[in-house]
């Protein structure tokens, strides 16, 4: 029976193996001028995680089929140096692939949050709340206005809590429930939450990016496809959290400033 058990897990691991060998599921279309090297840094991680699983489960397979049924005079044979020498290999084992997954991965991640935006990135203010995302983009002025979180009303669509009769920067800020970009220009993101934790999830840029209360998060990238893309939370932020999603519309710069200019008469 034990040695049917080892024989089943290394079907099990060698047939979880296959689909990811085989490219089964297809990465969604890269849009990002950064969404490359997180490519390439998946599959380095994929690739590097999945021999250690697979070793792990044929090494595991091993010692059942070998200790399994002990011969009633055999010795007790031990790891040399003992369970503390044992859970010491672990551990380096397991630094050695994080610190090795650490170095392939910094090119990207610096590529995205170590690099400041360019002085003449887009500067778009994304507000995630229950369940729905706000997007503001600045007026004619170039300067966004401040927020007053007392002045926050959904009712009246007041939804970053500006006052504009007191605040001359926010008297031409446009705020919208849909996401507006010009492709090919680097756009700076200002995130804010203004109740629970949510998340900003573009797959076809390559961004995952959780919101913080009482932070304020900056991430900037640059599309290349004009297009229609979904976003999504993927944070658990309460019962609507499965319906809490926007749309990304990457235009031409022509298409982009007459959507701005219709947008600022709705306002």
């Amino acid at each position: 029976m034990a040695k049917f058990f080892a024989i089943t897990i290394i079907v099990i691991a060698i047939a979880s193996a296959v689909p990811i060998l085989l490219h089964t599921w297809v990465a969604p279309e890269d849009i990002s001028t950064h969404g490359s090297l997180i490519d390439e840094q998946m599959s380095e991680t994929m690739a590097e995680a999945g021999i250690s699983f697979l070793a792990a489960q044929l090494i595991l397979a091993l010692f059942i089929w070998q200790f399994s049924n002990p011969r009633p005079d055999a010795k007790t044979k031990s790891f040399p140096g003992g369970a503390k020498a044992l859970v010491i290999a672990a551990l380096l084992f397991v630094g050695a692939e994080v610190l090795a997954l650490g170095v392939f991965g910094v090119k990207a991640w610096a590529n995205v949050y170590l690099t400041p935006p360019s002085a003449n990135a887009m500067p778009i203010q994304v507000q995630a709340g229950q369940f729905a995302f706000y997007f503001r983009y600045p007026g004619p002025d170039g300067k966004l206005g401040p927020i007053h979180p007392e002045l926050i009303n959904e009712g009246s669509q007041n939804f970053y809590g500006l006052d504009p009769e007191h605040d001359p920067d926010s008297k031409d800020d446009i705020v919208t429930a849909e996401m507006a970009i010009p492709v090919n220009k680097e756009i700076h993101l200002l995130m804010h939450a203004k109740d629970v934790g949510h998340s900003f999830f573009v797959r076809e840029l390559r961004v995952q990016q959780d919101f913080v209360p009482g932070l304020d998060v900056s991430l900037h990238f640059t599309a290349t496809k004009v297009g229609k893309y979904e976003i999504v939370c993927t944070q658990l932020c309460g019962l609507g959290h499965y319906n809490m999603k926007a749309y990304l519309d990457v235009l031409s710069q022509q298409d982009f400033d007459d959507w701005l200019k219709k947008e600022q008469a709705m306002q």
